[in-house]
């Protein structure tokens, strides 16, 4: 289906959810508002027409650098049909300390995506079955993948010592 299509059947179901939109590179990429958020995810993935039954990817931007006034992150979904191939880049704007809705109950594959952008940018997603560390250690303080962590780390006063990793 044409980006055109794909578009005009999501603004004919939420005429007021979509705030922004552009081809990037022959990608469609929606701005989609908080508040119809998971409805649209849910209309993705369902729709006949449309059926995003796949989730690629999940990641986090920090507009901290580029913009000054909130929203500071955007969540980004990326999706593909398995039936037309279509590819669909879902932007959501989050402003600091917001939760963002979990879409597990959506698409499974959300789950450790969900986890590796709550450890690396602190957003939370709320209603997520585990939302705990994946990469980071449990008691690490901060999150290296947002532009106020310093670049050149945090001071530990623990030495690596291989002998006392568990794994697990």
């Amino acid at each position: 289906m044409e980006n055109v299509k794909i578009l005009e059947r999501i603004k004919a179901k939420f005429p007021e959810a979509v705030v922004a939109d552009q081809d990037c590179c022959g990608d469609l990429q929606v701005t989609v508002s908080n508040d119809a958020f998971i409805e649209v995810m849910q209309f993705l993935h369902d729709d006949e027409q449309l059926g995003f039954d796949l989730l690629i990817d999940i990641l986090a931007i920090d507009n901290s650098a580029r913009r000054r006034k909130p929203p500071r992150f955007e969540v980004v979904y990326v999706m593909i049909s398995m039936d037309s191939f279509d590819r669909l880049l879902v932007k959501l704007p989050v402003v600091e300390g917001e939760d963002v809705p979990t879409v597990t109950s959506i698409w499974q594959a959300a789950n450790w995506a969900e986890r590796e952008v709550f450890d690396m940018m602190g957003i939370r997603f709320a209603g997520h079955p585990d939302l705990r560390r994946v990469l980071m250690w449990d008691d690490f303080e901060g999150y290296p993948q947002r532009k106020d962590f310093p670049l050149e780390g945090k001071d530990f006063d623990e030495k690596w010592d291989p002998d006392t990793i568990e794994v697990l």
